[in-house]
């Protein structure tokens, strides 16, 4: 496990500051534990996503300057969600001019692997584990298998292949809401493909897609769990993720 002192910012996102907490906490576990040195400028707000894909364009502009001021400064910023990633490096250039912030933002998989060059993190999670590769992190910032990379040297885990992986949950921020019968037949597909592993695990690395699948797993009383990558990564043997939660 290689160690580099690294001066991180953490953008944790919207969804998980408000509702997985824990994602951002096991992030900064991590990244301390491989020797960085992690900080959280009070400054950051949401990166304007909602607003962009909602037809909102002028409300996203002052939230890429925020965005990109609150991160000047530091050698790399890291958030645990492809989604919000992609939104920061494809669409801000269009939306404010000579941002600094996006050549250095990554979505967590990428830091560990290109930036800090590890994956093995020294993780332990005695558990079956599936994949869910999610759309952004799929489609837009080309992860790749990285995050494959990164579980398959956690100790104790057992990752098993999803089917249709690359197929999408039916999240899509706003699209639940509006096309709601359409977001419920592709969610029913992928919990059919996630039960179909035999998995006590569904991981990705965005909490919304997560949040969409484990909801739907947790109404039927599948007993199956859905866990950030992050929280896999940074559980241990001396921390292990707590599962009884």
């Amino acid at each position: 496990m290689a160690v580099q002192t690294t001066r991180v910012a953490l953008f944790p996102t919207c969804l998980t500051d408000t509702f997985f907490p824990d994602t951002a906490r096991a992030t900064v576990r991590l990244l301390e534990r491989l020797g960085c040195t992690v900080e959280f400028p009070l400054d950051a707000t949401c990166c304007g996503q909602m607003h962009y894909n909602t037809g909102y364009r002028e409300h996203a502009v002052p939230l890429a300057r925020a965005l990109a001021s609150a991160f000047a400064g530091y050698d790399a910023v890291v958030a645990p969600s492809g989604s919000c990633v992609g939104m920061v490096r494809e669409v801000h250039p269009q939306l404010v001019d000579g941002s600094t912030v996006v050549p250095k933002m990554y979505e967590l998989s990428e830091l560990l692997v290109d930036v800090l060059g590890v994956t093995d993190v020294g993780a332990y999670f005695p558990h079956r584990v599936t994949y869910h590769p999610t759309c952004h992190s799929l489609r837009m910032l080309g992860v790749g298998e990285r995050p494959v990379r990164l579980l398959s040297k956690v100790r104790g885990l057992e990752l098993i292949e999803l089917d249709e992986a690359e197929s999408c949950c039916g999240f899509g921020g706003t699209f639940a809401v509006k096309n709601a019968d359409t977001s419920t037949a592709m969610l029913t597909d992928k919990m059919w493909n996630v039960l179909g592993t035999g998995a006590e695990f569904v991981t990705a690395g965005d909490n919304s897609c997560l949040m969409h699948i484990g909801g739907g797993l947790s109404r039927t009383r599948s007993g199956v769990r859905a866990v950030h990558l992050a929280e896999i990564l940074a559980s241990t043997e001396e921390e292990p993720w707590p599962v009884t939660r």
